[in-house]
């Protein structure tokens, strides 16, 4: 069997003692830190996830600063999101930088033309995002406009936020009431050039991004993290183009954008609405980003044996047909304990490529796709995804631990997928943390783990998981899915033996 999860793993065993699946866990000097970045967000100018999200009205009785609603923000800062990627997608690419800055009432309108055709006042600009940023206590990564916009426009934008001398640009920013610089580092040059950024070659995007990119200047304090704006799902000659094209010194990352589907583009399925088929379908087709990071990466090994350049997953997650009588160009879909699966996997995929994968972004972050809240009016809910990146921040720039593992099989009809997958770490403190997603929808599975020069004494836990995969939060039941204590794990000499519940996210804590 394929071991999907782990460039890291040797020595793969695979035995089934008694009922018990086992694996070894072993601490190595040589293996990298998890980015903390791994864990970022996604809030593109789409639907209501900047309006009616994180930007309400001025006449709104919600706690807020300026118009930014601050329940959403608190949630946010407790899962401790790394950084948050915007204005797009898709609409970063027609989004000029100017028109959101100065005096509101006098910023020009704009249509939306991607996504539903909505005017935008532009009253979320530059200064709104970044004061987000900050009350959010989190990095900016902004993708800038190659599509429709000119050198010209990026290169300004960069003095307008990170030049500290005496500029035209810095002279604007602070008659806009600004005066330090913001020295914003992640810089995304453009997006999907591919498609919906311009419908670029490989070739002619590489001869642009080198072109835009060193226009993107670096000023004191604020070297720039330059990220190519790279491949969709399996278009490695994208990757390969840019890895031979683009001197590696002139770019952080290169991105990969990757949604898991049911069906396909032109009828993606139900966000509810499912069985047992459609589900397998679904979880097989998420486990496919180990694959494409692995490929990937294995192309980027070839130009940059180092790893100098980090694959960023800046688009990821499930994308389903929208909830009926919402608008499709809005991307509101629900989120189930099927989608809190798919993102404890794929997280999961990212820490065991954590020498390659620097930085990731989960699409979208408020009332879009695979979202970690949903409001509605002055309501908030946290949805299963919500609940699984605040379980999984443990593993924020602790050290990957090495995983040894075979895993018994899901299977549905004559198809077959692992149906547990893993990744463990240890923190500064020396705790180490192992999560675990089980996704057969009908068998808890127990695995007996050896650890291998790691001092434990006691294992604490919490579980996700529910009755059906279909299971979701509404406003009416919002805490239907949420983090439990979890009693199925115990020590057994130094072994550590734990029973997974069917469709559950587990993550242990091992204290020394």
């Amino acid at each position: 069997m394929k071991v999907w999860y782990s460039l890291l793993c040797s020595a793969v065993i695979s035995l089934n003692v008694f009922g018990q699946t086992k694996m070894s866990i072993t601490a190595d000097n040589a293996s990298p830190v998890i980015s903390k970045h791994i864990y970022g967000h996604f809030s593109e100018h789409l639907g209501r996830c900047i309006y009616d999200g994180f930007w309400v009205s001025d006449t709104s009785t919600l706690p807020r600063k300026d118009r930014i609603r601050l329940d959403v923000v608190e949630a946010l800062k407790k899962i401790q999101i790394p950084n948050l990627r915007w204005p797009g997608g898709c609409f970063g690419d027609e989004y000029h930088w100017r028109d959101g800055i100065g005096k509101r009432e006098a910023r020009p309108k704009m249509i939306n033309t991607h996504w539903g055709n909505v005017t935008e006042d532009n009253s979320f600009g530059t200064h709104e995002f970044l004061e987000l940023c900050s009350l959010l206590n989190t990095e900016p990564y902004i993708a800038g406009n190659v599509g429709s916009g000119t050198v010209e426009e990026m290169n300004k934008w960069v003095e307008y936020l990170n030049f500290d001398g005496l500029s035209p640009m810095t002279e604007l920013r602070k008659q806009n009431g600004r005066t330090a610089p913001w020295k914003v580092q992640f810089w995304g040059v453009g997006n999907e050039s591919w498609g919906c950024g311009g419908s670029m070659t490989a070739d002619y995007y590489a001869d642009q991004y080198r072109r835009y990119a060193t226009f993107c200047k670096n000023y004191p304090g604020a070297p720039l993290k330059k990220i190519a704006a790279g491949a969709s799902d399996f278009d490695y000659n994208w990757t390969e183009t840019l890895m031979k094209k683009v001197p590696l010194n002139m770019m952080w990352g290169v991105s990969l954008h990757y949604y898991t589907l049911m069906g396909n583009w032109n009828k993606k399925g139900s966000a509810t609405q499912f069985d047992e088929n459609g589900y397998f379908t679904t979880m097989q087709k998420c486990l496919r980003m180990d694959e494409l990071v692995t490929r990937h990466s294995t192309i980027m090994d070839r130009y940059d044996p180092t790893k100098r350049v980090a694959l960023v997953v800046d688009e990821w997650g499930v994308w389903t047909d929208v909830e009926p009588g919402t608008n499709p160009g809005f991307l509101y879909q629900q989120n189930s304990m099927r989608d809190a699966l798919i993102a404890g996997a794929t997280l999961n995929i990212f820490n065991n490529h954590a020498d390659r994968v620097k930085m990731a972004n989960l699409a979208q972050t408020i009332n879009v796709l695979q979202a970690l809240i949903l409001t509605k009016g002055n309501q908030m809910l946290l949805t299963p995804t919500y609940h699984v990146f605040d379980l999984y921040k443990v593993h924020q720039e602790a050290k990957l631990l090495n995983v040894n593992f075979t895993s018994p099989d899901y299977a549905v009809g004559d198809q077959k997928i692992p149906a547990v997958n893993v990744s463990a770490s240890q923190d500064s403190t020396g705790k180490v943390h192992i999560s675990l997603v089980n996704m057969d929808a009908n068998k808890s599975i127990t695995i007996r783990t050896s650890l291998y020069d790691i001092n434990w004494k006691t294992a604490e836990g919490q579980v996700i998981t529910s009755n059906k995969f279909t299971d979701i939060n509404t406003f009416e039941k919002p805490d239907l899915i949420r983090p439990a204590a979890f009693n199925g794990a115990k020590k057994e000499g130094n072994d550590l033996v734990v029973t997974l519940p069917r469709l559950s996210v587990v993550v242990l804590e091992l204290k020394p």
